[in-house]
């Protein structure tokens, strides 16, 4: 699965997101793509980033491109490959997720 993004990295770090932990893509209900962040979606897209439910398999890790639900995303790091993700995140979960 392909991550979009504005001035991606291997790992899927955009422009406006670019630290180490921010490996984490979104999927947008809407579209059923997956960005690096709202920001980018919106800039790229035709429509507003769409919130996914929290039972979908709506984040993917940009390092080893596993899907993972809210509950798995929000233990704090890769099931797979283990890599941390960024814990400020957090404060846009009602962007990414609806209940």
């Amino acid at each position: 699965m392909e991550i979009f993004g504005c001035n991606l990295d291997a790992d899927g770090r955009c422009e406006h997101y670019h630290l180490p932990t921010d490996i984490a893509a979104l999927k947008c209900a809407k579209c059923q793509q997956f960005f690096a962040c709202y920001t980018c979606h919106d800039q790229l897209r035709d429509h507003t980033f769409v919130a996914s439910s929290k039972t979908d398999l709506a984040v993917m890790c940009g390092v080893c491109k596993t899907l993972m639900n809210f509950t798995s995303y929000t233990r704090g790091n890769c099931p797979k490959c283990q890599h941390p993700f960024n814990p400020k995140c957090r404060l846009h979960y009602d962007t990414y997720f609806s209940d």
